[in-house]
């Protein structure tokens, strides 16, 4: 087949082309748009993330908020990373009492509610496997085409 390889219906969905144009019929489900209020850092999660988990069934449109809350923590603890940077992770107070960064605070707690949605959205390894995903119908294991890599003969052979 000549041309580029097509694509899964619900890639060029989140990629925005349109199915119509093509004759491919109704689109299926819409991916979640990232919302408007979300830090640059949560953006950029949200971008690197949403993609994966809508194609695998794991996110719909009702699972926008869990994402985004994801995404918002997220940005959070990596702003105050990047101040942890800049500052002691230890203050001495006026009163002569040594007392942690609050950046070191906000940082622990953005990462406990991380690993919360993390655990609700199967992003960690055990969680993954507790994870219940809708299968879309969609093109079969055996209808995917081979990596170009290598050629089909090479699949084939028997290893000595």
């Amino acid at each position: 087949m000549r041309g580029r390889k097509p694509k899964l219906a619900q890639l060029r969905v989140i990629e925005g082309g349109n199915d119509a144009d093509r004759g491919a019929g109704h689109a299926g489900p819409k991916a979640p748009t990232c919302p408007a209020h979300l830090n640059p850092s949560a953006k950029a999660e949200w971008k690197r993330l949403a993609p994966h988990l809508f194609v695998r069934g794991i996110i719909g449109e009702g699972d926008r908020a869990a994402l985004a809350a994801y995404c918002q923590a997220y940005g959070r603890w990596v702003e105050a990373e990047k101040k942890l940077a800049e500052t002691p992770l230890l203050i001495k107070l006026p009163s002569g009492y040594i007392q942690q960064s609050p950046w070191l605070a906000i940082a622990n707690k953005q990462l406990e509610i991380m690993h919360k949605y993390m655990a609700e959205l199967g992003l960690s390894p055990v969680s993954r496997s507790r994870v219940s995903i809708k299968r879309t119908p969609g093109p079969k294991p055996w209808e995917f085409e081979l990596p170009v890599s290598q050629p089909a003969d090479a699949y084939l052979k028997p290893r000595r």
